[in-house]
């Protein structure tokens, strides 16, 4: 099997762990609920004990393990660019205040493997601010539906 066949069965053994139910429920819960407006929110919510806090730390902890092993060489970075948008997605909700949470938790390394492989992405400046409109819309898709529900 060549690298890349290697690298392209990596991908589709994240893409299994993605699809799995918990995992799904909380990427779900991240991309329609989850609506940060500080790095406290965070905070609180990690250290909160809901389950909200473990769905938070499954999709980022993910996200910066897969980016870690892009990084590191396991993965190629072209194809894992190409095969996936929601790390960006994931990375541009706590951008804003991903300084504030490495501070409170006084961890530089908090996170830095995601955040260097989306700015590592082509044209990542723009692909965030892109990826942050999506996610606001979704979460303004599901507020709605849940207020229509009530």
């Amino acid at each position: 099997m060549s690298s890349k066949q290697q690298d392209a069965q990596l991908l589709l053994e994240l893409y299994k762990i993605r699809s799995k139910g918990k995992m799904r429920k909380a990427r779900a819960w991240y991309v329609t609920k989850f609506q940060p407006q500080s790095g406290a929110d965070i905070v609180r919510l990690i250290t909160s004990g809901f389950d909200e806090s473990a769905y938070y730390r499954m999709v980022t902890s993910y996200w910066d393990m897969a980016a870690s092993f892009v990084l590191n060489g396991a993965i190629d970075e072209e194809l894992f660019h190409d095969s996936n948008t929601e790390y960006v997605a994931v990375f541009a909700k706590i951008e804003p205040y991903l300084g504030d949470v490495r501070k409170a938790y006084n961890s530089t390394r908090y996170l830095k493997s995601l955040e260097g492989l989306v700015r590592r992405a082509p044209d990542a400046e723009n692909y965030i601010a892109r990826m942050r409109q999506i996610a606001n819309h979704w979460a303004n898709m599901n507020a709605g539906n849940q207020s229509d529900t009530k």
